[in-house]
């Protein structure tokens, strides 16, 4: 395969852009953000993880005239009936920055012992914006939430996430620890023969 296939990512979010395109490395896909369109943020009106990666998806498929991929992921949290859930991104508020979720996801935790959680991801793929049979695929990475932040690497909740069985956080992991076992990484494990056997081969 010698032309690269341009998708948008449904997404302005630099972490995700960069961990998707390596996870997606050697398929033959160049991954662009939807910024490089223009394209005007999608209004999250699902009250799921699926429901707004296709929402996501189509918005950006119908504004770029590309196909389209859409990741809405997030961090579950068992004690806090799922919160922050699909607010993720925004917990600590609209324009919330990593830091500001983290600190009120602590602070809702404060004298909890109930710390499971997992990170949870949808990937939604659309040929066009009015794709029948979009392709999605989904990803669940357990762990527990840690008392303070540990860790450099990563974005988001990494710091607080921790992983029994490697005894460290998710911000600890190198970026191919994390792409081996990541929420993002075991939804795509779905979707790559998928793009494959439905899209790529199709030239």
């Amino acid at each position: 395969m010698t032309a690269k296939h341009i998708v948008v990512l449904a997404s302005g979010n630099r972490g995700k852009l960069q961990e998707l395109n390596d996870l997606l490395s050697g398929l033959g896909i160049e991954l662009r953000s939807q910024a490089d369109y223009k394209v005007e943020e999608a209004e999250e009106t699902g009250l799921s993880f699926i429901e707004n990666a296709i929402l996501k998806a189509r918005n950006a498929a119908r504004q770029s005239g590309c196909a389209a991929l859409a990741d809405d992921s997030g961090l579950c949290v068992d004690a806090l009936d799922g919160a922050p859930g699909i607010y993720s991104a925004r917990y600590a508020g609209t324009n919330a920055d990593d830091a500001s979720n983290n600190a009120k996801l602590l602070l809702a935790l404060t004298g909890n012992t109930q710390r499971r959680a997992h990170f949870h991801c949808a990937l939604a793929f659309v040929r066009h914006a009015d794709d029948p049979a979009p392709i999605v695929c989904e990803g669940q990475w357990r762990g527990t939430i840690l008392e303070q932040p540990s860790g450099d690497n990563g974005f988001g909740y990494d710091p607080l996430f921790f992983i029994a069985e490697l005894a460290k956080s998710s911000a600890e992991l190198n970026k191919a620890e994390k792409n081996q076992i990541s929420h993002r990484a075991l939804a795509l494990q779905q979707l790559l023969p998928r793009l494959h056997a439905e899209y790529l081969t199709k030239g």
